[in-house]
């Protein structure tokens, strides 16, 4: 890379936005990557021609920069053993199930610390090359909490934001962590600290006084610089969102309504139709909403024929233990379900363990009744807003698990504690049952939210407070 090729904006994350596919002739190409971050960066990435550094997703790959739909993207090499130890073991084997509220027991491996700490230097070092003076760089989520410190220590005049898309825990399940200050030290690298829920935001306050014992002011943190000063870090919460115009022009395509009744008609044009859009994971409260869906169907509150659960559940870490132990449970689970319930012409449940493209996912929102967003832990859930935004004739009920921190915003859907089965059952049922006034006039407020907080506003206020916070601290 020649010193010409820099960026005055640069986002790190994981992964590039975009999958590589290697064809039957042996030639490659690339595809937009499905999934919440990318959903949320690619508008403010386009808007600003910025560079965007990640891994490409697959083991031993070490490819040269290039252009994919307007945007710079750098890929960052990881060797097999790197993706075994940094991404399947400390990133989602240890630091996912204990954001998660230890839903799974965490692994702690000082090999996959070790890792862990050598992978987000060559990410921090891929950022500093390819970073203009004076740039800002915006670091994504759990997998990359070392970078902010890292880029500081090489890259001292740039302004460095940092976003969470996960939770982050209380402290008496922080502390569990053997690598807990060195966490909360590479994240006070960053000038501004993003959380998606204002608990989020005061959990890491907390763990800043318990471990480090700096000084906070909400959202300030007051951190010595290493040099007998201080500089002020802003911790604070600001809820991601979705491209709402998309969506909506998605749900208005006439092919795609029509892909919606197709839906519905191969569905055997069921009474209700409810919908669960996941990744396999042990945090979505899927054996939840399949338990209760169930008990519904042996109760006779619900019946095939009438009523058709569909659940999509994409693929996620196919090699971790815990991912392969909970998608057998799951199928198990279903078939059980339409072995006693379906009929020849009708299944219980509906189980499709692939991905789709976005005209599709919006097809299955405009055919669905209900959307049961069970979450027992989630940093967001943009399932959840996806869905509003889809609903422009606003005859669809949300059901929202309160774990999930759209639950802070929609506070019109049908809210529910998914470890309570009597309580998302009687939910279940309101949401069938609902007559047509109070649906609408509860989608109305969800969508009028979901307008007013869309991803730009998102984006725009993280970096608003990322330039503020810097040219507060460089004056004083």
């Amino acid at each position: 890379m020649t010193a010409t090729n820099r960026y005055d904006f640069v986002v790190v994350s994981n992964r590039l936005p975009v999958d590589r596919m290697v064809h039957d002739d042996g030639t490659a190409s690339w595809h937009r990557s499905p999934g919440g971050l990318v959903t949320a960066l690619e508008p403010v990435m386009r808007a600003s021609q910025g560079a965007w550094v990640g891994w490409a997703g697959q083991a031993d790959l070490d490819l040269e920069p290039f252009t994919f739909d307007d945007v710079t993207l750098i890929p960052v090499a990881l060797s097999l053993l790197e993706i075994e130890h940094y991404y399947e073991g400390f990133s989602n084997d240890t630091l996912w199930p204990l954001y998660h509220d230890v839903i799974a027991q965490p692994s702690y491996h000082r090999e996959w610390w070790d890792a862990y700490v050598e992978v987000n230097q060559r990410f921090a070092d891929a950022s500093a090359r390819v970073a203009s003076l004076g740039a800002t760089v915006w670091v994504q989520d759990y997998q990359l909490q070392l970078v902010p410190r890292m880029l500081r220590e090489q890259r001292p005049d740039l302004t460095i934001g940092f976003f969470n898309h996960i939770p982050f825990p209380p402290y008496g399940l922080y502390a569990q962590l053997p690598w807990r200050t060195q966490i909360i030290d590479g994240l006070l690298g960053a000038d501004v600290i993003g959380f998606q829920r204002v608990a989020d935001a005061g959990n890491f306050s907390r763990a800043v006084r318990r471990l480090l014992g700096y000084a906070t002011r909400t959202p300030e943190i007051r951190v010595a610089d290493g040099a007998g000063g201080h500089r002020t870090v802003i911790a604070k919460a600001f809820p991601i969102s979705i491209d709402v115009a998309e969506f909506e022009e998605i749900a208005g395509r006439p092919e795609v309504q029509a892909r919606a009744q197709q839906i519905r008609d191969d569905l055997g044009n069921p009474s209700t139709i409810m919908l669960g859009v996941d990744r396999l994971d042990y945090t979505k409260g899927i054996r939840h909403r399949l338990k209760a869906f169930g008990e519904l169907l042996d109760e006779g509150a619900l019946s095939v024929g009438d009523a058709v659960l569909v659940q999509v559940a994409s693929p996620s870490r196919e090699r971790v233990a815990a991912y392969m132990q909970l998608r057998d449970e799951i199928e198990l689970t279903v078939g059980r379900l339409n072995g006693t319930h379906a009929s020849i012409s009708h299944s219980a449940v509906a189980y499709l363990h692939h991905g789709y493209p976005r005209e599709e996912m919006v097809a299955l929102y405009l055919a669905a009744d209900v959307m049961l967003v069970t979450a027992l832990r989630d940093g967001m859930n943009l399932v959840a807003k996806e869905f509003v935004a889809c609903q422009l004739d606003e005859g669809g009920v949300l059901i929202l698990s309160e774990f999930a921190g759209a639950a802070d915003e929609l506070k019109n859907a049908l809210l529910v504690n998914p470890h309570d089965i009597d309580g998302l059952k009687e939910a279940m049922v309101a949401a069938v049952r609902m007559p047509q006034r109070e649906r609408t006039t509860r989608m109305r407020a969800l969508r009028r939210r979901v307008r007013e907080n869309d991803v730009s506003r998102w984006s725009n206020t993280f970096l608003d407070t990322l330039r503020h916070a810097n040219h507060h601290s460089s004056a004083r």
